[in-house]
């Protein structure tokens, strides 16, 4: 029966995020047009082409601004908040099937002031975005030449002023749109000093044999080429033989050891019940004893809990085709849905396990629960919205963006949560334990320093991390630079391998911690299995700094403050794999052995 209800509780999350989403697809245009219909542009942002994070609003610089009558701010999704986007009105015109050579926007002065912003977003090299019938288009501002003939030091910035559109369709329909810089119409921005500007742009329409429903598919070649797919399946097959390694290892070592502990065990019952015993079976009156701090430890379980069921649910919306390339803030509406949708996983989770750990207090264990994960992310949001606002990005949420996110999390996070909190207090479920624990703990005996709680989580996670860091580097590139990722199949296989890689390697560091007669395994199961995400945090050093060109303040602190709270989340969430394997291991070693 409760498996039935958390069945048709998964369906209904699925339908209702799927909604959801479906809002966010629904902005993607299915327009026919008529020759000379006017088909929507709209310019989104402008920022250093290194720091995908720093991006700012289109007209922050000296553009030519469209006219009074045509400006308007599109209307956009919570996803494409979150996602900085800011779309408005182009001063462009790019009517169905009207082609223009050399059409004027608008001849500009641009002051000494204009000059040095233009000059700067140069050298910092700026690209601008687009969107055109909602399919996106980039180019660069400008660009720097070394002055060879007459200081070869001197640097030359020049700014780009005519724009060749080049829209290909099919029947009635946009297909793909294409934007270059002319090279030779350039404004000459080194000096401090005014500049006149004519800003031109050229639109050319061609016919094409590709359907509307493909359109979206060259945005997605760039991962699915065959170089990146055979790096791809590498990174798979790596994985697969750590595991194969790692399920071997186990298989040979922990089965045959166990096999032995079992006849030795059975032998010492029959012959001398006196007998001294040894070993994991030597702890068994201590091995069920409730962890120190088993509020926090209930709360981490139920944070984890929830994370594993987002991924999870995330997962299969990809894997349906949600989440196609720029669907613009799909993937940000979706966390916020799911977030505050899977609440109730984390309420029921940490409030039922609090109970079973005869914890009394289960009002603090829930307020502690819905604040373990959400309160760090909460404060990182804070700190970087306000380095964000003081930079003037569009990454700074709007007023009244933060209200509605505020309102979600009072109005369905919180209640939920608070609901399955309830519904864990009563479900009334024992902590089933195969063996009974006894009334004083026994001294756990003096052990080598490979044996501690660092070394041992050294050892756990680095196996999953090297079971995913080949495909680490694309996922960082796609968030943190301008790759697209689509290959979610891929994707939910390595996730599945280091699911198993941490439930394994941790049920074997538990087994080894047991024989060695420590019984404090529980904090240290699941400290030895979300220790895979300090690793990703390590890697993200490492791609900072080798991998990628980001630089300034605001993209440094974005970078490793964000991704400090996803690896703080796959902390929790491998951490609870990690426990939950290794208590089903203990329960299932000390319930096949008789102990007094």
């Amino acid at each position: 029966m409760e498996n039935k209800m958390c069945v048709q509780f998964l369906v209904f999350l699925l339908i209702t995020i799927s909604g959801c989403v479906s809002q966010v697809r629904s902005s993607e245009s299915n327009h026919k047009y008529k020759s000379g219909d006017p088909v929507p542009l709209y310019v989104n942002k402008v920022g250093p082409f290194q720091n995908p994070s720093e991006t700012y609003r289109y007209f922050d610089l000296p553009f030519c601004m469209p006219a009074s009558t045509q400006w308007h701010d599109k209307p956009e999704a919570l996803g494409e908040v979150l996602n900085g986007d800011r779309l408005v009105s182009a001063p462009y015109e790019l009517n169905f099937l009207v082609d223009k050579d050399s059409e004027n926007v608008c001849k500009k002065k641009l002051t000494k002031q204009e000059v040095s912003k233009f000059r700067s977003a140069v050298a910092k090299d700026y690209y601008f975005q687009m969107y055109y019938d909602d399919l996106p288009l980039w180019g660069f501002l400008g660009k720097a030449e070394k002055d060879a003939k007459a200081d070869p030091s001197e640097t030359k910035y020049y700014l780009f002023k005519h724009l060749h559109f080049e829209v290909l369709y099919n029947k009635d329909r946009v297909i793909e749109v294409n934007v270059r810089t002319d090279p030779n119409a350039l404004v000459d921005l080194t000096e401090d000093k005014e500049v006149v500007a004519d800003f031109m742009y050229t639109v050319k329409w061609k016919e094409t044999e590709t359907s509307f429903e493909k359109r979206m598919d060259k945005y997605s070649q760039s991962s699915n080429m065959p170089h990146h797919l055979e790096i791809h399946w590498f990174s798979i097959i790596n994985s697969c033989v750590t595991v194969l390694l790692l399920t071997g290892f186990l298989a040979t070592i922990l089965m045959r050891v166990l096999k032995n502990d079992f006849v030795k065990y059975a032998h010492d019952e029959e012959t001398a019940e006196d007998q001294e015993e040894t070993g994991w079976k030597y702890i068994h009156g201590d091995v069920f004893r409730y962890p120190p701090y088993k509020s926090v430890f209930a709360a981490a379980l139920g944070s984890g809990s929830q994370l594993f069921a987002i991924a999870i649910l995330v997962f299969m919306l990809a894997l349906v085709g949600v989440f196609y390339p720029y669907n613009r803030g799909a993937l940000f509406t979706a966390l916020v849905v799911i977030y505050a949708l899977t609440s109730g996983v984390a309420g029921y989770t940490a409030a039922s396990f609090y109970c079973q750990l005869e914890g009394t207090n289960w009002v603090r264990n829930l307020l502690l629960t819905g604040s373990l994960f959400c309160g760090p992310l909460f404060l990182t949001f804070c700190f970087l919205n306000t380095v964000a606002i003081a930079y003037n990005a569009t990454a700074a949420l709007p007023f009244g963006t933060i209200v509605v996110i505020v309102l979600i999390w009072l109005l369905v996070t919180s209640p939920l949560l608070v609901l399955g909190g309830i519904a864990g207090k009563n479900s009334k479920a024992e902590f089933q334990a195969p063996v009974r624990t006894t009334k004083y703990p026994r001294e756990i005996p003096a052990l080598p320093w490979y044996r501690g709680t660092l070394p041992q989580m050294a050892m756990a996670g680095f196996l999953p991390f090297s079971a995913i860091y080949i495909e680490l580097y694309y996922i960082f590139a796609s968030v943190w630079g301008h790759r697209i990722y689509t290959i979610y199949s891929i994707l939910f296989i390595v996730f599945i391998i280091l699911l198993i890689v941490t439930a394994f390697i941790t049920v074997a560091l538990t087994y080894f911690q047991l024989a060695a007669e420590d019984h404090a395994w529980w904090w240290r199961a699941f400290l030895c299995g979300g220790s895979t995400g300090l690793f990703i945090y390590g890697y993200c050093l490492y791609y900072y700094y080798a991998r990628s060109d980001m630089n300034g303040f605001m993209q440094t602190s974005f970078f490793f403050g964000y991704m400090a709270c996803i690896c703080y989340g796959f902390f929790l969430m491998l951490g609870t794999v990690g426990f939950r394997a290794s208590l089903f291991f203990v329960r299932h070693i000390y319930r096949s052995i008789k102990c007094e």
